[in-house]
């Protein structure tokens, strides 16, 4: 039996298979082990698979032998690889440092049951990572969508249930536009299979059900992907989430949704509907702008940390997207390696939240004041995922948004302007990230609820290795350029 031909099939099947497993693990801290193996695993296949596709294999998998389009086909090439590595790569790293976070946040008998749905969600995000089929990825986002309802509200702060009944709607809208417009697709082509409809549809003589299908799958996964405007739900729901949760749901939830979009709109209909691609980039550039720049200026004025962070993801989701809507491959290309780079600066800063949160009793900046002073390494980890978030010289995020500029100045005099706003985005970071720093290295701390000691080693030791991964990754970049290089190559492709 070859394995390693199975690899597609078992990154979704590990999880799944040990989800009942968990769920009998009553015994203390069982549960977080087996989770974390099965987590482990996960991410050494997104790692083996990620080496397959840049040796130049083409990795494809039908279940049951059932030949698509009419059976299920999995499917992995540059840019689902990314994907891949972020999921399992933030699944594992949160569950490695949150085992004393989740243990002080989550009641023992429960932990079965929260873990569970861990592994659900984790099962759902790279389901729809791999998945070739349209209506099996609304099946896996669903999967992973009421997970992420579980994980969120388990916590001890009751403000998560308000956080989760809000990002419920959104995401069952969200979803429900996804199925509406699957379902046109479908009645016009007579195919589920992504790869297939991109052959049929210009085949098809009424193109009106198509371009309605295009609005309803577009809006559905830009609310999914927390889109600016459409991000009312994310700020909420990732500062009360239990903080192990947050560092995994921002790493990577909001990125999978946009991989939804940009396969959905480059593969399937850019090729296909004239002047689809103008459109694109009519709506979402300003959309993308105005994400960078008005949420990182909300940023700057929020007093809770997890919070000013959450509107820092809607910026950098405009950053993500700006890119894509250049519809060019060296913007696709920044905008892909972003999604990569994004999520190491956000998970290294989550990760050192959850460590100040175990040693102090509010993670308002007044209640961090002075914290530098016992948790230097903590805060020294902080200060590397902001530069990264930042895009200092020397660190992922540099990479990334020299890559944006580099795409938007070919753009002309709307390149110039665009240039600008990424510059304002980036001034208005560095004011957001100072508030945070100054708090915390030259405020004296409160009288009561500061921070004592430094974080526990094992949560300490994996946000440094994350910090660290921001440096290494701003200085070898080849493994992840050319991972989004040859990903937007293959999106741009097919296009004509």
């Amino acid at each position: 039996m070859n394995l390693e031909a199975h690899l597609p099939a078992l990154q979704i099947v590990v999880p799944l298979l040990s989800v009942p497993v968990v769920m009998l693990l009553k015994p203390r801290g069982f549960a977080w082990a087996a989770t974390t193996a099965a987590s482990i695993v996960a991410l050494a296949i997104a790692i083996s698979l990620t080496s397959a596709v840049l040796g130049g294999a083409e990795i494809r998998y039908l279940m049951g032998s059932w030949s698509a389009p009419y059976g299920i086909e999995l499917s992995v090439d540059h840019f689902s690889a990314v994907l891949l590595l972020v999921i399992s790569g933030a699944s594992t790293f949160a569950l490695l440092a949150g085992r004393q976070s989740i243990a002080s946040q989550i009641e023992a008998e429960r932990q079965p049951m929260f873990f569970a749905a861990w592994l659900l969600a984790l099962a759902g995000l790279a389901g729809i990572a791999v998945s070739g089929d349209a209506f099996n990825v609304f099946v896996f986002m669903e999967i992973s969508s009421l997970a992420s309802y579980v994980l969120i509200a388990g916590g001890p702060d009751r403000r998560a249930l308000p956080s989760v009944f809000k990002y419920l709607i959104m995401g069952t809208i969200g979803a429900t536009f996804y199925l509406i417009g699957v379902g046109l697709i479908y009645m016009m082509t007579g195919t589920l299979n992504l790869a297939d409809m991109e052959m049929r549809i210009h085949e098809v003589s009424d193109q009106a059900p198509i371009l309605v299908a295009a609005g309803f799958i577009t809006v559905g996964l830009a609310l999914k992907a927390a889109l600016f405007p459409l991000h009312a739900w994310l700020p909420n729901a990732y500062t009360y989430a239990p903080h192990a949760v947050t560092v995994f749901l921002a790493a990577c939830a909001t990125k999978v949704s946009l991989y939804v979009l940009l396969r959905f709109d480059f593969v399937v209909f850019q090729p296909n509907l004239a002047g689809h691609d103008i459109q694109f980039a009519f709506f979402l550039l300003p959309l993308a702008v105005l994400a960078i720049i008005v949420a990182s200026a909300v940023a700057v004025f929020e007093k809770n940390l997890k919070r000013l962070l959450a509107y820092s993801s809607v910026a950098q989701i405009g950053y993500i997207m700006l890119g894509a809507s250049l519809v060019s491959q060296a913007g696709l290309t920044a905008s892909i390696l972003h999604i990569f780079n994004h999520s190491l600066a956000k998970g290294t800063l989550f990760l050192a939240v959850a460590g100040l949160a175990l040693r102090s009793q509010s993670l308002r900046l007044d209640g961090i004041a002075g914290a530098a002073k016992t948790m230097p390494w903590t805060m020294a980890a902080f200060v590397i995922g902001a530069f990264s978030l930042i895009g200092i010289p020397g660190t992922a995020g540099f990479i990334s948004k020299w890559y944006l500029i580099l795409a938007v100045l070919d753009q002309g005099l709307l390149g110039v302007a665009l240039v600008f706003a990424i510059v304002v985005g980036s001034l208005l970071a560095v004011v957001y990230v100072w508030r945070v720093v100054e708090a915390a290295w030259f405020r004296a701390p409160p009288a009561e609820g500061a921070a004592t000691r430094e974080a526990p080693f094992e949560l300490l030791a994996v946000t440094w290795v994350a910090a660290l991964a921001n440096l290494y990754f701003g200085i070898f970049t080849e493994v992840p350029v050319s991972l989004a290089s040859m990903a937007a190559e293959g999106l741009r492709e097919l296009m004509p």
